[in-house]
């Protein structure tokens, strides 16, 4: 029989490898939300508003996005349930007519809009949530018409929410001034949304939470000024992205600064 000490050491080593093991299970557990998955298809409405080129579509807005920002005529206004106080600016649907009489092409493809305004929101006898589409929808010529868009008249059309396929990095303009720093997040891939932003420098910052002052613009009265600057993104699904240094240390209001990365 071993030595009683060596025993109690035995049995004490034990027992703290047991309750590290059980620590790592007894905390909130680790959730790698991996990528977007669409939701399923819902019953909604369209509407159509704007010039027939889109103008009075693509600037200003709920959202505070600009026609440089990239979504061009492929974009709605959304119900107020789906814009959520602008947490869902961003985000992309897809919409397809009901087949039918109110449909478009038997067999066309939906439209896969960005949500960069707020719509009215739905009134008695309509279905589901609103989307107010862009005048380019809605045009009858087949020439001018995406072939999956809506006509004009239908009244039922279905959507669910999908990934945003955007094109390089996520952007960051930076306005204001070094006492009320206003940044707008545009070109975010998969959510699409922002519902949180952080801000860190290299130097005096450190982690900060911006908040939100209207659509998809954040502020923070920290003094940012000579920092080189990364901003975290966290989407509606939860999921995280961090732009290192994605501003440098000479940065300039009114500028964008683009990440190599997204969603």
């Amino acid at each position: 029989m071993a030595p009683h000490h060596l025993l109690a050491t035995s049995l004490l080593l034990a027992g703290l490898a047991l309750s590290s093991s059980a620590g790592v299970h007894a905390g909130k557990p680790h959730v790698n939300h991996g990528k977007f998955k669409a939701d399923p298809w819902t019953a909604g409405h369209a509407t159509f508003y704007g010039g027939r080129d889109g103008s009075g579509t693509k600037d200003g807005g709920a959202c505070g996005y600009k026609d440089a920002d990239g979504f061009g005529v492929q974009t709605a206004a959304v119900s107020p349930k789906l814009f959520d106080g602008g947490a869902g600016c961003g985000a992309c649907y897809e919409v397809k007519g009901k087949e039918g009489a109110n449909s478009t092409k038997p067999g066309a493809a939906p439209v896969v809009v960005t949500a960069n305004n707020q719509a009215p929101p739905p009134v008695s006898g309509q279905e589901g949530e609103h989307f107010d589409l862009t005048m380019p929808c809605s045009s009858r010529s087949p020439k001018r018409r995406p072939a999956s868009c809506p006509s004009p008249t239908a009244s039922t059309c279905p959507s669910t929410m999908v990934a945003c396929a955007r094109e390089g990095g996520i952007r960051y303009t930076i306005t204001g001034n070094k006492n009320y720093n206003m940044v707008m997040v545009t070109n975010v891939g998969g959510a699409g949304d922002v519902v949180a932003l952080m801000v860190k420098g290299n130097k005096r910052v450190k982690w900060t939470p911006m908040k939100r002052s209207w659509g998809q613009i954040w502020i923070t009265e920290v003094d940012l000024t000579g920092e080189s600057l990364t901003f975290r993104v966290m989407t509606g699904d939860h999921r995280k992205a961090t732009s290192w240094h994605v501003a440098p240390r000479d940065w300039q209001f009114g500028k964008t600064y683009q990440a190599t990365k997204n969603f």
